[in-house]
């Protein structure tokens, strides 16, 4: 049986749980009131982060889901992640438009990855 690994445990969640050679981050926002590019930058640096402290990296992603505040930043939130996604590896991919936890939050990155 394969043993479950939490990373950054809090009361509530956990930053990422690793089972079976598969990491689920939890998702990852940015500085509230930064604009989207930032929060975006943000975002994409935790997930390297994360993924780091799981044994991985994001040229191993299986896919990622972007939640948006407002969808007409996607143009903005986009020009940060073509320059952070490795290309040949680009994982499958959903953006939308969601309410966030937090009105000062404008983007929502998930990630699962393969260790």
């Amino acid at each position: 049986m394969s043993d479950i690994t939490r990373i950054g445990t809090g009361p509530r969640m956990s930053e990422a749980v690793v089972y079976n050679g598969v990491a689920y981050l939890a998702g990852q926002v940015g500085n509230p009131g930064d604009s989207v590019a930032d929060q975006t930058r943000t975002c994409l640096a935790e997930v390297d982060r994360i993924l780091a402290e799981a044994g991985t990296d994001k040229t191993r992603i299986i896919s990622t889901q972007i939640w948006l505040a407002d969808i007409s930043t996607f143009a903005e939130m986009n020009a940060v992640w073509d320059e952070w996604v490795p290309q040949g590896h680009t994982p499958a991919r959903a953006t939308g438009e969601s309410k966030l936890a937090a009105p000062e939050y404008k983007v929502e990155v998930i990630v699962v990855a393969a260790v």
